[in-house]
């Protein structure tokens, strides 16, 4: 699959991702974050990560989400 399906299939996940939870009220507690700002950063990251061809291997963007959410060491500037 190319980088710029998977980039479009990494934002859709982040989206309904991010809109589920604040349907919830969900808010990072250590950092505060609203789940939009959450998500928009780990997007940032991702599409970043399939710039640099991280993700070559990897067939969906819901894929690609569920690495990212059982193991941030995906995104090699997360903190």
């Amino acid at each position: 699959m190319n980088r710029d399906e998977l980039i479009s299939q990494v934002k859709n996940e982040y989206a309904r991702i991010a809109s589920a939870e604040s349907q919830q009220h969900f808010h990072q507690t250590t950092t505060e974050l609203t789940p939009e700002a959450y998500y928009e950063n780990l997007l940032s990251k991702a599409i970043s990560e399939i710039g640099r061809g991280t993700f070559d291997n990897f067939k969906s963007g819901e894929e690609i989400v569920n690495a990212i959410a059982n193991d941030k060491s995906w995104l090699s500037d997360w903190k």
